[in-house]
């Protein structure tokens, strides 16, 4: 038996984890059961609000502040988790095992229950200790976001319901480090994932033709490597960037073709592409653009998502939030933090596409990055550390 077995925030962690709230066809009822029981015990008010579906909730758990006036905190985490290769894992996903070191082996252990579940624990540790709050405090268990959030985060910022909310400043996921410093995230790429619907002359596989999709595709092909390799040189030969300030370029799908002995009259292309935040959109499409016209026309791009720019949140003194959580951080608590663009989407970007500071923290360090991976897990000592700098971080935030 390890010893936090009977340590009463690792139980709730571990019930929380063993809710399979996995894609696809989520059933998210469950969770929101465990998390007005959370709130239950907490003594706090909780709504659930469904802005785009009735099956897809958005669960509140808010703390007024003593000048709820004043523009609110929220603390976002999200209740899905994605898809597992069961046997991949040596130990089940959805069982949250610990083993003698204190791994709690469970699919969202590091993505992302963890912070959910560390906000409340921090909040249930304030409470006790009879501290107040400036700011109201909203803790918000969000649907859907490892599917882009379409019908959670995004929909839920558009609406009157979380207009009502009077947000000023959002926490949100990081991911875990590998080394002693601290990852906070102030910013994210851009996401567009392009298919080239190309088009072009068919016939008999033993002729020269002219115009064929293969040739069209081929040059499409080396312009997007070429450019995928310039981005990755630039990432190898400067040790200041990380992966978040470069645009990468993947080839993640073709489709086409008929049988082997047929030019085919058509082709789709898919490139997954995640713009830096240095890029300007309209000159990338219009260079795109410029290649399938090179390339012998009649290509059409269909833009399966298109991501509009999406401003950083502020890391100076005209952000009076992210002055004081890094005060709080690095001066108060001592930790080393490395300011970085995160490399994938989180929900974040919903936030601060309507104007709102966010930013992307996960106090993990020490530990692999396994988000998405087989045997993710997070150690039990450092799910509590994070619950003790939650309970300091978030009353400097939320009273400044």
């Amino acid at each position: 038996m390890s010893a936090w077995e009977n340590n009463e925030e690792i139980k709730l962690f571990r019930e929380y984890l063993r809710i399979p709230s996995v894609h696809p066809d989520i059933d998210y009822e469950p969770c929101i059961e465990f998390l007005q029981r959370q709130a239950n015990d907490l003594g706090l008010p909780l709504k659930v609000y469904y802005p785009a579906d009735k099956t897809k909730p958005i669960v509140v758990i808010t703390w007024q502040g003593t000048q709820p006036e004043l523009p609110s905190v929220i603390l976002n985490s999200h209740m899905d988790v994605v898809p597992v290769f069961e046997d991949k894992w040596t130990h089940p996903p959805f069982a949250a095992e610990m083993d003698e070191e204190g791994r709690i082996f469970a699919r969202g252990s590091q993505d992302m229950k963890c912070v959910g579940m560390q906000y409340l624990a921090a909040i249930r540790a304030l409470r006790k200790k009879g501290v107040q709050m400036k700011r109201t405090i909203h803790v918000t268990f969000v649907a859907d976001e490892e599917i882009g959030g379409h019908l959670g985060m995004e929909a839920f910022v558009k609406s009157d319901d979380f207009k009502k909310l009077n947000v000023g400043f959002s926490l949100d996921e990081g991911v875990a480090a590998t080394d002693d410093s601290y990852l906070v995230y102030y910013a994210e790429r851009t996401i567009w994932q392009i298919h080239f619907q190309i088009s072009g002359q068919a016939g008999h596989g033993s002729l020269l033709l002219k115009n064929t999709v293969g040739e069209k595709l081929h040059y499409i092909l080396n312009k997007m490597m070429a450019f995928r390799e310039h981005e990755s040189q630039r990432l190898e030969n400067d040790p200041s960037l990380s992966i978040g300030d470069v645009t990468t370029v993947n080839l993640t799908t073709i489709k086409g073709g008929v049988q082997s002995n047929v030019v085919p009259p058509f082709m789709d292309v898919c490139f997954d592409i995640r713009l830096a935040i240095t890029v300007d959109h309209q000159e990338f499409e219009n260079q795109v653009r410029k290649w399938c016209e090179e390339a012998g026309g009649d290509i059409v791009l269909h833009f399966e998502q298109k991501e509009p720019k999406v401003e950083p949140t502020k890391i100076d003194d005209s952000n009076i939030y992210w002055v004081a959580f890094e005060k709080c951080l690095v001066k108060e608590l001592g930790l080393k933090i490395r300011k970085q663009i995160f490399p994938g989407g989180t929900d974040s970007r919903h936030i601060r596409h309507v104007g709102i500071p966010s930013i992307g923290f996960s106090p993990m360090i020490n530990t692999p990055v396994l988000l998405h991976d087989h045997d993710e897990f997070l150690k039990a000592d450092t799910y509590l550390r994070g619950v003790e700098i939650y309970e300091k971080l978030i009353p400097a935030v939320v009273n400044a």
